[in-house]
């Protein structure tokens, strides 16, 4: 979910932060001639709804919509597996901040977003000491998510001698911001009523339901994201994303 969007991170700030332009750079990017935050701000915000849609050429898959396939979520008791989730809501994320270093090989992207995921479910266990057998429609709203990302990257040779980039490390940091809203469809088969009181239970609770339930989303997503820059990294050279020559130590 979140994740992929690291690859969205350092694609936007390589292409933003020189003082040239990508040769393989779309339209919608638009280069600033300086490293400072606002130049690069804006540019950033400038490129994300074209860019989550995708670009092939660059083997950038889309964002908006974000498909996870499957995914198993181990919680306390309870093990709840999505189905085909679609994620949405990236094209209208707010970048709060971003800090290019090239010459420390350092990027920092702040954003906020409210993201939608729709999909299939279904959960095996006990909430609240009920036996769960449930499974249908799946849907978990975030309300001003916000995530911090924090890469560095170095510079490495192919077989040909072309540049690249390649991640050294990165971390990242997240919130689930103002709410989490949880609609799941027959929790307990038997039992609408019952249904109605654990969901509203868990949208009640949701910073303590979040806290467990969103980890492993999280987790799933910044693996995939990285599996992407790592193989965005090795197909492309340096000089194709920069017209900037590489710092020197």
């Amino acid at each position: 979910m979140i994740l992929r969007f690291e690859s969205f991170v350092v694609l936007c700030v390589l292409a933003i932060c020189g003082s040239g332009h990508a040769k393989l750079a779309p339209d919608f990017i638009h280069p600033c001639n300086e490293t400072s935050s606002e130049c690069l701000i804006k540019a950033t915000q400038d490129a994300i709804p074209e860019f989550v849609k995708g670009i092939p050429n660059l083997g950038v898959p889309s964002l908006d919509p974000f498909v996870i396939e499957k995914l198993s979520i181990p919680l306390t008791g309870l093990k709840v597996t999505f189905y085909q989730g679609k994620v949405t809501g990236f094209r209208k994320c707010i970048v709060d901040n971003v800090i290019s270093e090239l010459e420390k090989r350092h990027f920092v992207l702040e954003f906020h977003c409210n993201l939608t995921i729709k999909g299939q479910y279904d959960a095996v266990g006990k909430i609240l000491l009920f036996p769960i057998n449930g499974e249908g429609d799946a849907k978990v709203k975030l309300t001003n998510l916000r995530m911090k990302v924090d890469i560095n990257t170095k510079y490495v040779k192919d077989d040909k001698g072309n540049n690249h980039f390649a991640l050294k490390n990165y971390k990242y940091t997240f919130d689930y911001g103002d709410k989490v809203f949880f609609d799941l469809k027959n929790l307990f088969k038997e039992s609408k009523e019952l249904s109605e009181t654990v969901l509203n239970f868990l949208n009640e609770n949701w910073k303590t339901v979040a806290e467990e339930f969103g980890k492993p989303i999280v987790d799933y997503a910044v693996d995939l994201a990285i599996r992407t820059i790592e193989k965005f990294f090795v197909e492309v050279p340096y000089e194709e994303l920069i017209n900037v020559p590489i710092p020197q130590d």
